[in-house]
């Protein structure tokens, strides 16, 4: 399996950092879809770097003859509950070793790091921060949804999570968070949840703003 790269950006403060937030893009984008949120929660977290990988495949649903360069966390090209759990865990072992090394060349402790997810990087980063040997500090998932929640009980982790979904979500049915916000707290997992009234698939203000709250929190 190829090693996940994709942008990143150092601490705002200067020096080394003190934290990682790795950002996950949705389907069809890449890293670059997500590095611009570094600079709105570099104010909360001026010490931390920000890493925001390209998924490790390449988007399997562009009509032929298209040029692209989008990537997938997993193929969507069968979206029942069984092949999109079998596809999450796959990408699960290459976020796994990214997180690895990206800790490692930073040179941070295991457990100085956050998750945060945008529609299938938020199902991709809710599956593997609940899974991690060493949890991350928070997991921040937007217009996503929890994937295999029959398999809950194999999880040991139990980190903070934020959910954020629109309520006018065209993509992601704002139930899905709505069903993840349930299952999570039936599991004892501390969930934070935020319902945007007219916002579709997307991240406004007050959503970057409750993640940046939540990343202050836990890293202080």
């Amino acid at each position: 399996m190829d090693e996940l790269t994709g942008p990143s950006v150092p601490p705002r403060a200067g020096g080394a950092p003190q934290q990682l937030v790795v950002l996950l893009h949705g389907v069809g984008a890449d890293g670059h879809d997500l590095i611009d949120l570094a600079p709105q929660w570099a104010h909360a977290l001026p010490h931390a770097a920000f890493s925001s990988p390209d998924a490790p495949a390449l988007y399997d649903m562009i009509p032929p003859g298209v040029a692209h360069h989008g990537r997938q966390w997993f193929s969507l090209a069968d979206r029942s509950p069984a092949r999109m759990a079998e596809g999450v865990a796959g990408a699960r072992a290459a976020l796994d070793a990214f997180l690895d090394a990206e800790l490692a060349r930073l040179g941070l402790p295991p457990d100085a790091y956050a998750l945060m997810g945008f529609s299938q990087g938020a199902m991709t980063a809710l599956y593997a921060g609940l899974r991690r040997a060493v949890p991350p500090r928070a997991v921040l998932a937007y217009s996503g949804m929890l994937l295999a929640p029959e398999r809950l009980a194999e999880t040991t982790a139990r980190p903070p999570v934020l959910l954020v979904h629109g309520e006018a979500d065209e993509v992601v049915p704002v139930a899905a968070t709505r069903a993840a916000e349930a299952a999570l707290r039936a599991h004892g997992v501390p969930v934070e949840s935020l319902y945007v009234p007219r916002l579709g698939h997307g991240i406004d203000a007050a959503g970057l703003s409750a993640g940046g709250l939540l990343l202050q929190r836990v890293f202080a």
